[in-house]
């Protein structure tokens, strides 16, 4: 086992999705190899134009709280998740999506975020990155 964090983002909620890009660039500036891998409504945030977008986990009112949120982290100085995810990708974060939430969810690679999208793997791909990681999220 390495010094490597592998993180499943499972929700599309936007405080979820900033929780575990803060989480992952955290673990690279550590100097831990890190890998996200998006499954379901997480994958679908990947989705051109769709990052941003989205509800809150608690407080949506909705949309209301959403906005409220964002306008509180800007005001906080807090980064965007479009600034999140090129941190990650700069410090050489690994995004992984998952193929069989795809087919599921129809969502075709031209859908996705290429500049995003490191792997498309399946079950094994996630298993083997736990396999190898000290730290194993799901969020």
């Amino acid at each position: 086992m390495n010094d490597k964090a592998t993180i499943i983002v499972h929700s599309g909620d936007l405080d979820k999705i900033y929780s575990a890009l803060i989480v992952a660039n955290g673990a690279l500036s550590m100097g831990m190899e890190v890998s996200l891998y998006f499954t379901f409504w997480g994958l679908s945030r990947l989705k051109k134009g769709e990052l941003e977008k989205g509800p809150l986990s608690r407080m949506n009112l909705m949309g209301i709280g959403s906005r409220m949120v964002k306008s509180r982290m800007k005001k906080a100085n807090v980064v965007s998740l479009e600034r999140l995810l090129s941190d990650f990708k700069e410090l050489g974060g690994k995004i992984i999506a998952c193929e069989m939430t795809m087919e599921i969810m129809g969502i075709k690679a031209d859908d996705l975020r290429s500049d995003l999208i490191d792997e498309y793997g399946a079950v094994g791909t996630y298993i083997q990155e736990a396999k190898e990681s000290k730290i194993n999220l799901f969020i």
